[in-house]
């Protein structure tokens, strides 16, 4: 069965709502897995996972293969910075210095991928 999307009104609005401080828990995670979609339709594949707790993970990004197990690329930050990334707010370098996020493997640096055209 197929992963239920999340169509555009739906998201945008989503996320313009946490951009606002005026999010709560469902509309947040909306957000989150909003622009997740919007990453992994953007640049599909399956070599990188990207995961955002507890909201979501997908995989993305052209490349190897991931089928079992941990997967050698992960990428994995919290809410705040996931939205501020994907949407631009903060750059990714800035993020990544700040220890924001933990990107392992070779294939984790999304800052070609980011900001979202969301």
């Amino acid at each position: 069965m197929a992963k239920a999307r999340i169509d555009e009104i739906t998201g945008r609005a989503a996320v313009r709502g946490v951009l606002a401080d005026d999010a709560d828990r469902p509309a947040t995670a909306t957000a989150v897995r909003y622009l997740l979609q919007v990453l992994a339709d953007a640049s599909p594949g399956r070599s990188v996972e990207v995961r955002v707790p507890p909201f979501g993970a997908v995989q993305a990004i052209e490349g190897l293969q991931h089928t079992r197990g941990t997967p050698p690329n992960v990428v994995e930050t919290d809410v705040d910075t996931w939205v501020a990334v994907a949407t631009g707010q903060v750059g990714w370098s800035e993020a990544l210095a700040a220890g924001k996020i933990h990107a392992s493997g070779t294939r984790a640096d999304l800052s070609a991928f980011l900001p979202l055209q969301w």
